[in-house]
């Protein structure tokens, strides 16, 4: 019987670890949606490159419009989408190494329910 607890600690501690690997999978996978996000609305700022050189742009600061130089304005768009792209490839390593040990701990998990079955069922036909 004490084995039966034994069994069914570890496989609370199991089952605890794999829920805590879904959710920083699930968090993980939230900011890259958003980073996807930001990309996106940064490229639709990209098209910048389209105006003029003498266009007036403008930088919300806040409540105030701030009147900025073009080609500042450019660089700056420009270094953002390319941060963004390294945190969206960072985001995804994350990402695959969270599902790596996801799946690694389901079969520890699924492996650790049929043990605990079977010694179930052992110790039912013995009683």
């Amino acid at each position: 019987m004490a084995a039966l607890e034994t069994m069914r600690t570890q496989l609370e501690k199991k089952l605890k670890e794999f829920q805590g690997v879904q959710k920083d999978l699930q968090k993980t996978a939230s900011t890259r949606n958003q980073l996807d996000v930001q990309l996106n609305e940064n490229k639709i700022v990209k098209e910048l490159e389209l105006l003029e050189t003498d266009a007036n742009v403008y930088k919300l600061t806040g409540p105030v419009l701030v009147k900025q130089d073009l080609d500042e304005a450019k660089a700056n768009v420009g270094k953002r989408i390319e941060y963004i792209d390294g945190e969206i490839k960072r985001q995804d390593a994350t990402i695959k190494d969270f599902e790596e040990k996801q799946e690694k701990s389901r079969k520890e998990l699924t492996t650790l329910q049929q043990q605990f079955q079977q010694a179930q069922a052992k110790a039912t036909g013995k009683a």
